[in-house]
């Protein structure tokens, strides 16, 4: 294929961002300009000669404007094969004038689904027109230019200018993949809110999932795998790619994964006292919540200083000058922040790779809807782990019931395990994490593990016991057996929450009774794979 010089382009745009000034630098090299409807009145209003749709149609706009594009003088322009003899025939026969260049961006359904709008405008700005010019555009890319987003019509100006007005066909085809990637984006959307919000189909026949390219990372988990990040399209939740990142070098994949899992645990504590969590490899290595945001700090380095170290860091505050010193001491990849005062940006700026990320606003932990998995030869999807509970839903089953304290840090382990990966063993005691187990194969390795580090805890900052002593242990699901529970009364804990539902639930709360511990059962587990 050739160069295209653009001799005449039809305009029909929902967003009229530059618009104007597209039309007027078309303009400026002789392009006829052809329009519908509100873009040609912002062309004229801009000084422009507009030839309507309509005068090249011969029909008039109807039907509310839903009717006004879809005529053979409009696709049979876009979609002629200019150098095929019977569809150059069948142009000079019916005066199809060619369309070299198609510039359209669609009717803004998905800003309309986020408004609220009702079903009727809902429907109304479902686009029909728009995406059937632009698939006979990017079809007939050979000979047609088509653009769908304001921020590349600076670089149909410089392919202008570069190919002596007109375009060369690498530019068409990659215009074209673009343009078919934007209607089914489109497409997806409005199957997606027919399926979920109009239809209330949970898991429909068939789903498509659209989302834009944020950026490439430098590498994926390993450097010799390549890395991108993704947004979704329509509406979502805000989340690490909405912060501000202040200072630092680009986050890599692995920190978008492990900050993100950072800002969802921080997120359960967002309206309550001034709390601090440490992660490493997606796994928190501690969790404290205290008066002040320094204690916090303070309270999750010490469950386990050792991860600590190139971990990332959430906070549910703003960060002040001594919790920014304080985080500084250590070597730290991310932090994640509600804000930070003027004296800890001066403070964290003196670590120039250290990223500070500012957030606007937590994730609702409790927020509905689905996680994907990839598998070999599928994919898996599940509704969001958004159970939780309080303290009402909690049964004792023990002898002994427990303390309000207990109580209160059994419901502080319990949050931190449902976010740490299975198997987890957390133990917790006045808000602060004395020990985590993650990701063992079985339930008393995660426990033994938990106190092995409780115990390295106390060594390090020489305290006279680990915290475990007087503790409460969660575990994110039932104790098959006993050993598990006493692994966990071994280290000093006093109370335990867990799901309960075993085959062997009587035998383990006998354990718990001649040990003395409180247990409870929430009903729920929280497996995290």
């Amino acid at each position: 294929m050739t160069d295209v010089t653009i001799k005449r382009a039809l305009l029909s745009v929902s967003d009229k961002t530059g618009v104007a000034d597209l039309g007027k630098m078309l303009a400026a090299r002789g392009v006829e300009l052809v329009s519908t409807g509100g873009t040609a009145k912002a062309l004229r209003d801009a000084g422009l000669a507009v030839r309507d749709v309509s005068d090249l149609t011969g029909f008039p706009e109807m039907m509310d404007g839903r009717v006004k594009t879809l005529h053979p003088m409009v696709h049979g322009g876009l979609l002629a094969v200019r150098d095929n003899p019977e569809h150059a025939a069948a142009m000079d026969e019916h005066g199809i004038g060619a369309i070299d260049l198609v510039v359209v961006n669609l009717y803004p359904f998905v800003q309309t689904v986020a408004k609220g709008a009702d079903r009727p405008e809902i429907i109304e700005n479902i686009d029909i027109g728009g995406p059937s010019m632009v698939r006979s555009a990017a079809k007939n890319h050979g000979f047609v230019t088509i653009l769908t987003d304001p921020a590349d019509y600076g670089t149909l100006a410089d392919e202008l200018d570069g190919h002596d007005g007109a375009t060369s066909q690498p530019f068409r085809a990659r215009m074209a993949a673009k343009a078919f990637a934007a209607t089914a984006a489109y497409d997806s959307a409005i199957a997606s809110w027919f399926g979920f919000a109009d239809q209330g189909e949970k898991f429909p026949p068939r789903r498509t999932i659209a989302s834009k390219l944020a950026g490439k990372l430098r590498y994926g988990e390993n450097p010799h795998q390549d890395a991108a990040l993704y947004l979704p399209e329509g509406p979502h939740t805000s989340g690490l790619p909405q912060a501000e990142q202040i200072q630092g070098k680009a986050l890599s994949y692995n920190n978008y994964n492990d900050a993100n899992a950072a800002l969802e645990l921080v997120a359960e504590f967002a309206g309550g006292a001034p709390a601090c969590v440490i992660v490493k490899h997606a796994n928190p290595c501690g969790v404290a919540q205290a008066d002040t945001l320094i204690d916090a700090w303070q309270g999750a380095l010490e469950c386990d200083s050792v991860s600590a170290f190139g971990g990332i860091v959430a906070v549910n505050r703003p960060l002040d000058a001594e919790t920014a010193t304080a985080i500084t001491k250590i070597f730290t990849e991310v932090v994640v922040a509600p804000g930070a005062d003027d004296e800890a940006l001066e403070i964290f700026a003196k670590k120039k790779n250290l990223r500070l990320l500012l957030v606007d606003g937590f994730p609702d932990p409790r927020r509905v809807g689905q996680t994907l998995a990839i598998i070999a030869g599928g994919i898996l999807t599940q509704d969001r782990d958004n159970g939780a509970v309080i303290a009402d839903d909690l049964k004792v089953v023990t002898k002994r019931a427990p303390t309000d304290q207990e109580v209160r840090d059994c419901l502080f382990a319990w949050t931190v395990a449902r976010h740490t990966k299975s198997n987890a063993i957390v133990y917790a005691k006045n808000g602060i994490t004395a020990g985590i187990g993650a990701g063992q194969m079985n339930r008393r390795d995660s426990s033994r593990i938990a106190a092995m580090k409780a115990a390295e805890a106390a060594q390090t900052f020489g305290w006279d016991q680990a915290r475990t002593v007087g503790s409460a242990v969660a575990s994110d699901a039932f104790f098959p057996f006993a050993d598990g529970l006493l692994s966990a009364a071994e280290a000093g804990a006093t109370a335990v929450i867990q799901p309960g539902g075993s085959i062997r639930d009587d035998e383990v709360i006998a354990a718990a009774d001649e040990a003395g511990l409180a247990m409870v059962y929430t009903g729920m587990r929280h497996f995290r794979h």
